[in-house]
């Protein structure tokens, strides 16, 4: 890792931790107690964390002061007693595809979540922002408001884009007994510079991460397809794999059924049947591939096949992470 280095203002974010000292939120629920800096006063109610302190459920291992645009954060590294259930009470299970002309397409056919696209609204304000500031003179107060305006237009596009996800996986949790997504290869797919930013702005990887941790709260249980899953190729209804489907084909024709579908909706059912096929085959390991790290303790990973099988090989398990 090395030494650490000097963090220069203006070239980092601005942020300092603190682990001793007092560290007390008071009992007003409006104010905080931290080192060096003293009694601060906070925008948001605390009583939520307060009344975990007081009930002794909580403890408080360390806060953060961060700086986001002109507004001051602080976050505390709690300790807390959760009790984790092991099932909502549903058995209903959803599939979702995520993409770029909806944020989520589930299997129950409801009707798309659509995508804020929070970046290509604000665009037209960045440009004009940016071509400001690069005209104001370095070191001049003029220009420090400007990169301050031109932050708080960066800071609402992530928290339109946050407050989304954040409402669609917390429905997802609590709704269904079983959540099945995929796990995309965004290093693959970002190297297309024709949808980089489209794939940045939906914030599509950020889904499978804010469920991996949800499901666990709410008692419902997360399935990860493999990236080579073929949700898109396959037919939901009979299982044809069509051999060829490029992206700009948008409607799945199945050669063997004559089923016509949308091809995001026919891929959001085949996530689906996913679910029922690990069910026949049991929740236990049915590889030796070793558990996957992600997503974590919230479910499982499918994995393609088993390490060693040969392409024809159509077997199928799960690892428990």
């Amino acid at each position: 890792m090395g030494f650490p280095t000097w963090k220069k203002k203006g070239r980092a974010r601005d942020s300092c931790r603190f682990t001793t000292g007092q560290i007390k939120v008071l009992t007003d629920r409006k104010h905080v107690q931290l080192p060096r800096l003293g009694v601060l006063k906070t925008h948001e109610s605390t009583r939520k964390l307060a009344r975990r302190l007081e009930q002794g459920t909580a403890r408080i291992l360390a806060a953060t002061v961060t700086r986001t645009a002109d507004r001051w954060f602080v976050s505390f590294d709690v300790e807390v007693e959760r009790a984790i259930p092991t099932g909502n009470g549903k058995t209903s299970v959803v599939g979702v595809d995520v993409g770029i002309r909806h944020l989520a397409v589930l299997s129950t056919g409801a009707p798309p979540i659509p995508n804020p696209r929070a970046l290509e609204r604000s665009m037209r304000s960045l440009r004009r922002t940016g071509r400001e500031l690069s005209r104001r003179k370095p070191g001049s107060a003029r220009r420090d408001r400007t990169r301050r305006r031109l932050a708080r237009v960066h800071a609402r596009t992530a928290n339109v884009r946050r407050e989304a996800l954040h409402h669609l996986t917390t429905e997802l949790a609590n709704r269904y007994g079983i959540v099945v997504v995929e796990q995309l290869r965004m290093a693959g797919m970002m190297r297309n510079r024709s949808l980089a930013r489209a794939l940045t702005d939906s914030g599509m990887a950020q889904l499978r991460c804010l469920l991996a941790y949800k499901t666990s709260w709410y008692g419902s249980r997360l399935i990860v397809a493999d990236p080579f899953y073929p949700s898109s190729k396959t037919c939901s209804t009979c299982g044809w794999l069509k051999a060829k489907f490029t992206l700009s084909e948008r409607t799945f024709e199945c050669g063997a059924c004559g089923l016509v579908l949308d091809r995001d909706l026919n891929a959001a059912r085949n996530l689906a049947n996913l679910a029922q096929q690990v069910a026949q085959s049991g929740w236990e390991t049915q590889n030796a591939r070793g558990v996957d790290i992600r997503p974590g303790l919230a479910g499982r990973t499918i994995m393609k096949r088993e390490a060693g099988t040969g392409p024809s090989s159509d077997k199928t398990g799960s690892v428990d992470a």
